[in-house]
């Protein structure tokens, strides 16, 4: 498997998982996410992929300051509704990382750990996503956007030839080494994209 190597510099998301202690998958439920990780669920890495990495990653890093964040402990809200723009996309990211779903998620055991109902949409929020602690209620704002990292202009000429299917194999190559350069420097400048406020 090849992909760009700026996937391995990408900070590594640690969580605990009480489901998966009990059921034997990880020792003390402890495992990582990794951007790889995500990239490989979603199929591809852009700036909306990057940025639900990113806004999960500074969310949880306020949640649980120098401490693994406890994954299904985690509920998820988002300004979008479900069908608008990419926030579907957003959702199944930080599902992935924060075990929160919508009513179709895992209704527990033994009337624990259960994972339904904790990610909602159209919510009355003025950030990208607020992360709320299940159990002690705290919570945190995030907001994502990453117009500050510009992409390289002639990303969109090439763009609209790929529409067309009128590009070459090495402008195909080019394209998509600038659109991931892109993403390169979003994480590289996550400061600029991203502000997170606690509520």
């Amino acid at each position: 498997m090849i992909y760009p190597d700026f996937f391995d510099t990408i900070e590594i998301i640690k969580v605990k998982d009480p489901l998966s202690q009990v059921l034997g998958a990880f020792t003390l439920g402890e495992y990582e996410f990794s951007y790889l990780d995500v990239v490989r669920s979603a199929g591809h890495s852009c700036p909306t992929v990057a940025g639900a990495y990113i806004i999960t990653n500074e969310a949880l890093k306020v949640l649980y300051p120098n401490q693994r964040a406890v994954r299904g402990n985690i509920k998820v809200e988002f300004e979008e509704s479900l069908e608008d723009g990419v926030a579907g996309v957003i959702g199944n990211v930080v599902s992935q990382i924060t075990g929160a779903t919508d009513k179709s998620g895992f209704k527990g055991l033994k009337g624990q750990f259960a994972r339904h109902s904790l990610m909602y949409f159209n919510a009355d929020i003025n950030s990208s996503a607020r992360f709320t602690r299940v159990d002690n209620g705290q919570s945190v704002d995030v907001t994502y956007n990453p117009e500050p990292v510009k992409p390289n202009p002639k990303m969109m000429q090439l763009m609209q030839r790929l529409g067309s299917g009128d590009v070459t194999d090495e402008e195909l190559k080019e394209f998509g080494e600038m659109w991931q350069d892109r993403v390169k420097r979003i994480f590289q400048n996550i400061e600029s994209v991203v502000e997170t406020s606690e509520v």
